[in-house]
């Protein structure tokens, strides 16, 4: 549970930022008329805020996922390895007609990768110096094509609309049952909005956010399973039956942070409604029948 509350709280993090910022500077839209909630107005200030959050998330996500894993960018290759990385992610990225992403390694023992960026041509692919010392080229090659594809598909573009959507939800529905909840407390039916009304809405963000949650983590899995039929495009099924097969075997504790655990090669190991990752048998049973 402790790891599930705090993959929701990152999820949530900017989008109840702005809430307490919208609080602080007095543009909150809790207003009650004599007709009742404002309704539109709170639609409004939801949208704001929910699709505000994502994108804010979104534009930051090069920089957080560098930040947060330490990865270093490849600029001037020191190594044969670094070359060859390079030259891979560059023959896969024009075969899947993206803009070339920047590469980077991060120290971390277990076998996993990511990729992230606001646009197809704006991306980071990254990857493990565990992948790198327990993988093959051949099985590596299939890891950064599946990267790739996640780019070339726009997942972290429609994985944001999609969290956007969910969090406008969440906030409208969190402020409309909020409003319901402390009339009902204060017995005042032309007032209120205080902090009583604040603090319960902010739970009712978690609470309905970790719901939304579930719905994230149901399109997540989806992509993965494109992404692996991409990778077996750009760099054959055999491959990427052979690196899946690989992380089944070496398959333990995922350390990226919880904010990008969904972009990568490896799940998080959270309870099935939750988890980012189809387990590894059914993507390899997917690809097996050409799915």
């Amino acid at each position: 549970m402790r790891r599930i509350l705090l993959f929701v709280a990152t999820n949530l993090a900017v989008m109840v930022l702005l809430t307490i910022i919208v609080k602080l500077f007095g543009i909150d839209t809790y207003t009650y008329s004599k007709t009742g909630i404002n309704f539109k107005g709170i639609l409004i200030l939801s949208a704001v805020i929910g699709f505000g959050g994502s994108f804010i998330s979104l534009a930051m996500s090069k920089w957080v996922a560098k930040w947060q894993t330490g990865a270093k960018v490849i600029e001037n290759p020191t190594n044969p390895t670094e070359s060859w990385l390079l030259s891979t992610v560059r023959r896969q990225a024009q075969g899947a007609g993206i803009g070339m992403p920047e590469v980077a390694i991060y120290d971390a023992p277990e076998m996993n990768a990511f990729a992230t960026g606001a646009s197809r041509n704006n991306a980071l692919v990254a990857v493990s110096t565990g992948l790198l010392q327990q993988m093959s080229r051949d099985e590596i090659e299939a890891v950064l094509a599946h990267e790739v594809s996640h780019v070339a598909n726009g997942d972290m573009v429609t994985m944001t609309l999609l969290q956007g959507v969910l969090n406008t939800f969440v906030i409208f529905l969190a402020r409309v049952i909020g409003t319901v909840i402390d009339r009902a407390i204060s017995g005042n039916r032309e007032g209120g909005g205080g902090m009583a009304y604040f603090a319960i809405v902010i739970a009712l963000q978690i609470g309905l956010g970790m719901l939304a949650s579930i719905v994230i983590m149901a399109f997540s899995r989806w992509r993965e399973f494109r992404a692996d039929a991409g990778s077996a495009r750009l760099s054959g099924k055999d491959k990427m039956i052979a690196a899946l097969s690989r992380l089944a075997q070496g398959h333990g504790e995922n350390n990226l942070p919880k904010a990008i655990q969904a972009f990568g090669i490896a799940g998080g190991g959270m309870r099935k409604l939750f988890s980012s990752h189809p387990p590894i048998e059914e993507r390899i049973a997917a690809l097996r029948a050409g799915r």
